[in-house]
Order: structure tokens, then C-alpha cells, then sequence
């Protein structure tokens, strides 16, 4: 639950203002009064995919707009994408990859900071992808240059530091995993 004021408020025609202060409390589910919709903040989120091979190797890729190596993944769309919907279509969209399960691993909570956004990051892990479907991979050009299924030990090498962090949480905890900024939350548990 959350309180929520803003000034209401209008010019007329002579330029005069009227109006009047409005105080919601607004609940995580309830809709929204449309003249306090740019107050409560918008935090994005996105949603990534583990997908290993019958090794045990993770397949990362390297794109094209930023330097380092990531997972499939992507933003989730603004129009009511959930975040296993979008890890499926970034997966689609990225190498050509059809996941049909998967497991939550790992939630981050990212702050927002002067050059980055912040936001909530989703990580599934979507298990082992057979032979003939990885030897399908079929990269989106625009965005991703290459792939490579690689070890763990590896992965963490060349994974982007946030990425990294999350990867290696995942891959280590028993079960879920919450962590902030990267970092496991003490007294967070499963």
C-alpha cells in the first residue's frame, strides 16, 4: 500500500489556476486514477534464459550493441508481456530457440542509477536444449554476432558483470534465488 499525492490542477482561459491536491492510497493490484499515472514510478523489467546443452555447457551470446557476452533475453514489452513470455520470445527472437519450460531461478533487483535505468531482472533456468535444436541456432544478425556453449567456469568469464552475478547465484543456489543489484539479500531465502 502506498500514498500517493499530487496537484490537480488546470489554467483557464485568463491564465488562472485552480484546482486541488489529490491523495490516493493505491494498492499493488487496484487501478490507477488516470491524474496520478506519471507518479507512481515505472520500473523495468526483463527476462533471460539459461540453456544448456547435454554437457552441462550454457549457450551465451555476444551482442552486437554492447560489449561482452550475455544470455538470451530481452525487456519485457509494455503491453502486459509477463516475464515468461518475454524470456520465450527474446529466446525466439534472439537464436531461433523454442522454450517451452522452464524454472524461475533467480529474481535481481537493480537500483537505478544516473546511466542505467535499474529495473527487475527475471531469470529462468529453461534446462538442457537437445543436439538438433542447438545445432539450428539461428542468430537475429541485427542484434546478436555470435554464440557459443561454453562451461560454467568459462560462462562467468565472459558474461557481463551483472549477468555474471546473476548466472553464478542461480547456478550455485539450491532453488531460488532473490538477490539486489547482484547480491544475495541476508535473511532472503527461498
Amino acid at each position: 500500500m502506498k500514498r500517493v499525492s499530487r496537484w490537480a490542477g488546470r489554467r483557464d482561459g485568463a491564465g488562472r489556476v485552480s484546482g486541488r491536491r489529490l491523495t490516493v492510497v493505491v494498492h499493488g493490484d487496484d487501478p490507477l486514477p488516470d491524474e496520478l499515472a506519471d507518479v507512481v514510478p515505472a520500473i523495468p523489467a526483463s527476462a533471460g534464459a539459461l540453456i544448456f546443452d547435454h554437457s552441462g555447457r550454457l549457450l551465451i551470446l555476444k551482442p552486437t550493441y554492447k560489449s561482452g557476452w550475455t544470455i538470451p533475453g530481452g525487456v519485457m514489452e509494455a503491453d502486459g508481456e509477463t516475464p515468461w513470455e518475454a524470456c520465450r520470445r527474446e529466446v525466439r527472437e534472439e537464436c531461433g530457440l523454442e522454450v517451452r519450460a522452464g524454472r524461475l531461478a533467480c529474481v535481481d533487483f537493480r537500483r537505478p542509477r544516473p546511466s542505467r535505468p535499474g529495473g527487475v531482472r527475471f531469470l529462468f533456468d529453461c534446462g538442457e536444449a537437445d543436439d538438433a535444436s542447438l545445432a539450428g541456432v539461428l542468430l537475429q544478425a541485427e542484434e546478436i554476432s555470435e554464440h557459443r556453449l561454453v562451461d560454467l567456469a568459462t560462462a562467468l568469464t565472459l558474461l557481463r558483470r551483472p549477468v555474471r552475478r546473476r548466472v553464478d547465484a542461480a547456478a550455485r543456489a539450491a532453488s531460488f534465488v532473490y538477490l539486489e543489484d547482484g547480491h544475495p539479500v541476508p535473511g532472503v531465502g527461498p
